[in-house]
């Protein structure tokens, strides 16, 4: 039982400790999407944007013990997934629809 609790208690410094890692990304993230010289730039930034705010919302269900959040992340990421191809056609083909 002492095991588990050493082992829960690093798994959740861990996970703290990288969840300000997340923080930082995402401000460099943002002067990057505010900064960005194209567009493709800035589809790539919200699309990291995206996938480390999917991940960071897994950490945060993890340390909250609420997995409710993790269909909220995979949701997420399929929104973002389903972006990237509505981007890249429009800007294979200069033209929305179909």
């Amino acid at each position: 039982m002492k095991t588990l609790n050493f082992l829960e208690s690093w798994v959740t410094n861990f996970l703290t400790i990288a969840m300000f890692f997340y923080l930082a990304s995402f401000l460099l993230y943002l002067v990057r999407l505010f900064k960005g010289p194209t567009i493709p730039d800035m589809v790539l930034v919200i699309d990291a944007l995206g996938y480390d705010l999917a991940a960071f919302l897994i950490i945060l269900s993890i340390l909250l013990r609420s997995p409710i959040l993790i269909p909220c992340a995979i949701v997420l990421t399929l929104w973002i997934y389903a972006l990237d191809i509505y981007v890249a056609k429009y800007l294979e083909a200069k033209e929305m629809g179909e």
